[in-house]
């Protein structure tokens, strides 16, 4: 097989931050490990607009098809607050998900060890936490017609999303729930609001639709995508796989991300159908936003990126050794102390910088071996 290709979007603000220490991961694979990659790099986001008057160019869109996978850093800050809604950054991020067809939004929430008295819950509740939330990623009231905000006879304006599914939506995401369930603890909790929304009871009875004709020796539960949210908090290590629809997932996975002490702990991957090589159509990108708070001072966690990376390598690269070498590397760091900004309480010592972080993941990878 060719060398893997890979196409970085760094984009706004802590972004290139990030970015950088998984560039420097990706060039400690090339030369400790004999794994190649093909990399380019191009712009997203608000400094996509700032070049280009427009947040993804048609261009880079293409080279975002052709390659075997996608990471991006972060879009968006609030120097573009007041741009027209069709140019926000954000609609760079959307366009990638939608036009590669990303459709499962894979979400893992893990609490390491060393961190789990950092998380605001008691250490029981999320001590040894391991669950994967499955978003569907290119529908939804998200995406969504008809949308906008339109003038009334009255004088008044009105604020339209349209929250939609169809069969074949709803049964793709579910399958890849189902999937992620057999190679871990074989449970599934499907979320909706089936009792207020008919979308909802069309996405219930058809999660229902794939377990019994395609999966039935996988347990399967429902439940209210509020009552979720309170569950998460409550006892979030009842839960293995959790499937629900764009909106929800994004609230709920944002939810779950806290339980393990800090956003820039959390990674994703977006997936889609398989290509002609087999890979996925797939983009790897960390769950926290442009913080522009901290940007180019050096603060900013780069582990959700590097394991975004590390999931790069498990769902697009089939190489769970080198995942598990990664994911090990942040665990040892993290157990013997290192701590970013993000991860300490305002008495708990010096936090060390995003290149720190970096360099102590880089030594550890070099002791694995």
């Amino acid at each position: 097989m060719n060398t893997p290709s890979l196409l970085i979007l760094a984009g706004d603000g802590i972004g290139p931050e990030v970015m950088d220490e998984v560039k420097r991961i990706i060039t400690w694979y090339g030369k400790k490990r004999d794994m190649e990659f093909d990399v380019t790099e191009d712009l997203v986001g608000g400094v996509a607009y700032d070049k280009h008057g427009t947040p993804l160019t048609d261009e880079t869109m293409a080279k975002a098809q052709e390659v075997d996978a996608v990471l991006l850093g972060a879009v968006g800050g609030p120097a573009y607050d007041d741009l027209d809604f069709s140019v926000k950054p954000e609609r760079g991020l959307l366009r990638l998900r939608k036009e590669m067809d990303l459709f499962s939004n894979l979400r893992p929430a893990k609490c390491f060890d060393a961190l789990a008295d950092f998380s605001s819950l008691k250490k029981e509740v999320v001590a040894g936490l391991d669950i994967m939330i499955v978003r569907e990623l290119t529908s939804g009231v998200y995406f969504g017609e008809p949308r906008g905000i339109f003038d009334l006879p009255n004088g008044e304006r009105e604020g339209i999303n349209t929250q939609r599914y169809t069969t074949s939506e709803i049964r793709r995401v579910a399958r890849s729930a189902f999937e992620l369930a057999r190679k871990r603890s074989n449970k599934v909790c499907s979320m909706e609001k089936a009792n207020v929304m008919e979308s909802g009871v069309l996405w219930r009875e058809e999660v229902t639709w794939v377990h019994e004709n395609e999966y039935p020796d996988v347990e399967l539960s429902h439940m209210y995508a509020d009552a979720g949210a309170m569950q998460l908090v409550r006892w979030p290590k009842q839960f293995d796989v959790i499937v629900t629809d764009n909106l929800f997932g994004d609230l709920l996975s944002d939810t779950a991300a806290m339980l393990t002490g800090s956003l820039g702990m959390l990674p994703s991957a977006s997936l889609g159908v398989p290509m002609e090589n087999g890979r996925p159509k797939a983009m790897y990108e960390p769950v926290h936003g442009s913080a522009p708070d901290i940007t180019g001072q050096g603060k900013a966690n780069p582990i959700a990126c590097i394991l975004s990376f590390a999931m790069a390598l498990r769902y697009s690269f089939n190489d769970g050794a080198e995942a598990d070498r990664l994911e090990a590397a942040v665990e040892k760091v993290l157990a013997d102390g290192a701590r970013t900004a993000d991860l300490l309480g305002p008495e708990d010592g010096t936090p060390i910088s995003t290149t720190e972080m970096g360099d102590a993941i880089l030594a550890a990878l070099d002791a694995s071996l």
